[in-house]
């Protein structure tokens, strides 16, 4: 009886499963990441921030949680922080983030004002230290009327109304060269912020 060829006899072997997705990987070393987000009182950091948090899958840390109890005396009497005051803060805060990545995060979301480049450039030392670690920061910038307004309105924090405009006088935008960073006009709809965060 004839038979039929081998070739023919034998059944294809099956496709090979498709290769998992590509790690986030950067001369063969996986990325961890620091989401800063930031901007003065009233622009609303821990909405973003949280919001942030729950689409990427990463844990959230609320900044203010941090600061030491006097400098929660000096904001809840309407004195405003000086560079001094906040030192210790920003390096508490960045040694936290770190802290959580190490802990096995892919990645982290912070609230920070970070109102000043020399404050932002603290935070970017993580990234001098951990060669896989990369900070990015979202500045949320919005009108100084539209910050008292939105502060005036909260009774959830020790933060009154007085500090709105202490916080802008001080305020320094980003840069040209500070490449790490993104500007958000967060005066609309938080839905519209929400949505363009979203989209990238």
């Amino acid at each position: 009886m004839a038979t039929a060829p081998a070739a023919a006899a034998a059944a294809p072997p099956p496709p090979p499963p498709p290769p998992p997705p590509p790690p986030r990987i950067v001369n063969g070393c996986p990325r961890r990441h620091i989401w800063w987000v930031t901007g003065p009182a009233g622009c609303g950091k821990t909405t973003v921030a949280q919001f942030l948090a729950d689409t990427l899958g990463m844990p959230y840390v609320e900044g203010d949680a941090y600061h030491t109890p006097d400098n929660v005396d000096k904001m809840r009497n309407g004195q405003p922080l000086t560079d001094t005051d906040r030192w210790e803060w920003l390096m508490r805060l960045r040694d936290e983030a770190v802290r959580r990545v190490d802990d096995g995060a892919e990645g982290v979301v912070v609230t920070c004002s970070a109102l000043k480049r020399r404050y932002r450039d603290v935070m970017r030392i993580a990234s001098y230290w951990n060669a896989d670690l990369d900070t990015h920061f979202i500045c949320l910038e919005a009108p100084a009327d539209v910050l008292l307004q939105r502060v005036t309105a909260r009774t959830d924090h020790y933060m009154g109304p007085g500090m709105v405009q202490s916080q802008v006088d001080i305020l320094e935008r980003p840069a040209e060269d500070e490449r790490d960073v993104v500007s958000i006009d967060v005066s609309r709809h938080v839905r519209d912020v929400q949505g363009m965060l979203s989209r990238g």
